[in-house]
């Protein structure tokens, strides 16, 4: 008896099934396309002409990033065309900090095999997000691993490079004590810190995706998967005209363990609570899962997620130019000197 040759598929990996899902994302990839692309997805490389920018010393900034365990939220719902923004604003949202605008993005999806449907919506939320942010989709990488994932799992991870002027760069050195802090609203969770979500929702309470919330007006399902909010369009367009001292990105860490990152030594922040409205996500998680409040703002965006440091004299008219490119922003604190034998970086007072 002869025996039948061995084919890649039998090992689970299916080529052609990788080749027509890129011939069903290329007209999605396409739509993000911003000037400077000059190749389009299928190749070995994507292709960006940097040069259409007007810098006099160009940089540029690269970020890294995933969505975490809120896959397994999207995998319980069934839905994973949001998905695809977190992965993109996870990124895009560090690069700006650094004064840059994002020029491009790379994702990189795995699975144990490729299911064409899922893959296709997580794509379209890849392109979403880059349009929110202004900047392509030139290429990716699409993996099939057989073994490692369990079926109908898959992973996520994104790449953004960004362009800034190095003369104009913002890496905090120009904090200054009394400098204040305006807080920029956040969507919800946005995508950290879903372990403690999924073990307190899932575990603790017994609660499914479809269970309707009083306190959030939506299941649980859909109030754990809004995106997380890419506040590209108003730091790029407020950075052309006025100066800020430094951004900060609220993300796994929270304010504990993220506003320190661009602090100069001899400045701490103090964040006055209760100046800006929490929202109701993070008051049930604290209250049902008990969890300590100082765990809360050291894991959580706790209704920030992205803050910026001025000078004292810029906060109003700042105020005004971030609601007019419509962000919620509030004065949540302000920068202070260290005092001798405290080497705490972050408080969070009743009032400043």
């Amino acid at each position: 008896m002869t025996q039948s040759a061995s084919k890649y598929s039998d090992a689970g990996v299916d080529i052609d099934k990788g080749n027509l899902f890129v011939s069903r994302i290329k007209s999605i990839v396409a739509d993000t396309h911003r000037r400077g692309v000059l190749t389009d997805i299928g190749g070995f490389s994507g292709l960006f002409a940097i040069g259409n920018e007007d810098l006099k010393n160009p940089v540029l900034i690269a970020s890294t990033d995933g969505v975490g365990t809120k896959l397994i939220v999207a995998k319980l719902c069934n839905k994973h065309d949001t998905i695809g923004i977190d992965l993109v604003a996870m990124c895009v949202n560090d690069v700006i900090v650094s004064g840059a605008k994002p020029l491009f993005f790379l994702d990189y999806f795995s699975s144990s095999t490729l299911d064409l449907d899922v893959a296709t919506e997580v794509v379209r939320g890849i392109a979403t997000g880059c349009k929110q942010a202004n900047c392509s989709l030139i290429g990716g990488e699409t993996a099939e691993m057989p073994g490692l994932y369990q079926p109908g799992d898959y992973d996520l991870a994104g790449f953004a490079v960004g362009i800034g002027d190095r003369n104009a760069l913002i890496d905090g050195s120009d904090i200054r004590v009394g400098n204040k802090i305006i807080g920029l609203a956040s969507s919800g969770i946005h995508s950290n810190g879903y372990s403690l979500v999924r073990k307190v929702f899932f575990e603790e309470l017994g609660k499914k995706v479809d269970d309707f919330v009083e306190e959030f007006g939506c299941t649980v399902g859909e109030e754990l998967l809004r995106p997380t909010r890419i506040y590209v369009d108003s730091v790029v367009n407020i950075l052309r005209h006025h100066k800020i001292n430094g951004l900060v990105h609220i993300t796994g860490g929270g304010f504990i363990d993220n506003i320190p990152r661009i602090l100069p030594v001899g400045c701490v922040a103090h964040i006055t609570k209760d100046s800006w409205p929490i929202l109701p996500i993070f008051t049930y998680l604290q209250e049902k899962g008990k969890i300590d409040l100082s765990e809360m703002y050291r894991t959580y965006n706790m209704g920030i997620g992205m803050m910026a440091i001025v000078s004292e004299n810029k906060v109003e008219d700042l105020l005004h130019q971030f609601r007019a490119h419509g962000e919620h922003p509030y004065l949540i604190g302000e920068i202070r000197a260290t005092q001798p034998g405290n080497d705490k970086r972050v408080f969070i007072d009743k009032t400043c």
